[in-house]
């Protein structure tokens, strides 16, 4: 059994949905999965249409009762959200498990001691961590063999990535316990300069640290959170949807003792290592401001050709790259007229809805200028702040 604890201290990163649909993933291939929730705020159940009033027994109740005469077993309080996959719930009473076992020996160990007596059931066992620095997050290392830190391409994040690996390291030196630590990019928007740029520091300073897969922002894994859904049964032809195939097919590759013995000491013994890399990344990337980033530009200066009567610029690949995306994806202003583009190949109607049409999207319909699938309009917009959202064949 593999057991694998997916934490970072920031929240907002990520985690209850690449929990979930990792642990989706898994059993889609024939491995048996169980997700436990260690976060008292429950998102796995809410993202798993398990209803809260049901929970008749949660983790907290299997935790608390190592601790006493409790004659609940972890199988008592499984769910079984589909072939292969099972979720150990949590609920608000977690909040009081650190209190409640203050005086206990041994109690960073709860977790750990209630997996061992399940080892020969499950292949796979994914834990979904509070973003803190807790007994519930120390009992989930405690118990694990590898770690997987998201990390959404923020600078924010950044920093959680530069502290959890410092709480990785200190934990590693007082339990002398080896993990196998891997580095997650989630949240990815390729459409942003910013996520780009910062999706290319982290590999530059996290190489062989980090999962090939990366978690593209998809708007059909909230759809399918918000449905109780894994997004493999939601849409299993998503982006989404892939890159969660892509993670599990990733990971199952590094499942050979040798091989993870062989990245369990390297990573071990580089820990160090790796936080330097989180600060020496972080200090590249202070922001200017709360609202405003600098960020270091790592494309080559205009190539300069002389020619007999002329001097031609010639563009970096980068730069057509950006004017490439813009033709796409978002929009661009050209004095007080906005320019939307968007690209759906399969679309036979795409509007949007925002604050400048009072939310109406039949006001705004865009035109396909090309074959390919480009949609675009001009709206003479006045100057301020505005939300919008893109409406394709009546969906929002």
């Amino acid at each position: 059994m593999r057991t694998i604890a997916v934490i970072n201290q920031k929240g907002g990163c990520g985690k209850t949905t690449i929990s979930l649909n990792l642990a989706s993933a898994l059993a889609a291939i024939g491995k048996k999965t169980l997700l436990v929730d260690m976060d008292p705020q429950s998102h796995c159940a809410v993202g798993l249409a398990v209803p809260e009033e049901q929970i008749a027994h949660s983790i907290y109740d299997i935790l608390a009762g190592t601790a006493g005469s409790s004659k609940l077993k972890l199988s008592d309080i499984l769910w079984q959200i589909a072939d292969n996959f099972e979720l150990a719930p949590s609920n608000m009473d977690l909040i009081a498990f650190e209190q409640q076992m203050s005086t206990t020996l041994d109690r960073e160990n709860c977790l750990k001691t209630i997996l061992a007596t399940v080892s020969e059931f499950y292949d796979y066992v994914i834990i979904d961590c509070p973003p803190s620095v807790s007994l519930l997050t120390f009992n989930a290392l405690r118990a694990s063999d590898d770690v997987i830190v998201p990390v959404d391409t923020g600078y924010f994040s950044l920093h959680g990535l530069s502290k959890q690996l410092e709480t990785l390291d200190l934990m590693s030196k007082q339990c002398n316990q080896q993990i196998n630590v891997m580095v997650l990019a989630s949240m990815y928007d390729v459409r942003t300069k910013m996520a780009r740029e910062i999706l290319g520091e982290l590999k530059k300073h996290f190489e062989s640290k980090m999962f090939t897969t990366i978690i593209n922002f998809n708007t059909k894994l909230k759809e399918a959170a918000s449905l109780g859904q894994p997004v493999r049964e939601y849409d299993p032809t998503s982006k989404g949807c892939k890159d969660f195939q892509a993670l599990a097919a990733e990971l199952v590759a590094t499942d050979a003792k040798t091989t993870r013995h062989q990245a369990v000491n390297s990573i071990s013994q580089q820990l160090n290592a790796i936080s330097s890399s989180a600060h020496e990344l972080l200090a590249e990337m202070k922001p200017q401001s709360s609202q405003e980033f600098k960020f270091v530009e790592e494309t080559q200066p205009l190539a300069v050709e002389q020619t007999s009567d002329e001097i031609q610029l010639v563009e970096t690949t980068s730069k057509k790259l950006e004017a490439k995306l813009a033709d796409f994806y978002g929009y661009r202003q050209q004095g007080s007229v906005i320019t939307f583009s968007t690209l759906y190949p399969r679309a036979k109607t795409v509007q949007i809805a925002g604050d400048f049409n009072s939310w109406q999207p039949e006001k705004t319909q865009l035109k396909r200028v090309a074959e390919n699938g480009q949609w675009q309009t001009d709206m003479p917009i006045k100057a301020g702040s505005y939300h919008y959202r893109l409406v394709v064949d009546g969906q929002w």
